[in-house]
């Protein structure tokens, strides 16, 4: 793969093509594209969440979940990341894993099961 066109300009270019890719679905490719910009700009949760987005709709669940754990870990209150992280583990089949993130993520949004008379 030619990796000129994917990783030229300056990161807002890169931002600007992960993002056209990622709504076109070639999450592949915008993992990609987002790799080196998540690396360039690690304090920037924008790119990281995107790629870990990409990979898990790309199916590579494992990256996903390492990306997640990494925002997560950086922010503990991050709730998109929180909801992605559970349902990567959800997909992977690590149900007991995937229950205190999503309930932590379920809980961040103010969604909050009403109590039983």
């Amino acid at each position: 793969m030619d990796t000129t066109y994917y990783d030229h300009g300056t990161p807002a270019d890169r931002w600007e093509r992960a993002l056209m890719f990622f709504e076109a679905k070639e999450y592949a490719t915008a993992a990609h594209v987002l790799r080196g910009l998540a690396d360039e700009v690690p304090e920037q949760t924008g790119p990281r969440l995107l790629l870990a987005r990409a990979y898990y709709h790309s199916a590579q669940l494992r990256r996903a979940e390492t990306e997640l754990r990494a925002l997560v870990e950086r922010d503990p209150v991050e709730h998109y990341a929180r909801l992605l992280l559970g349902r990567t583990l959800e997909r992977q089949g690590r149900h007991a894993d995937a229950a205190p993130h999503l309930r932590l993520a379920s809980a961040l949004a103010g969604d909050f099961d009403e109590p039983r008379p």
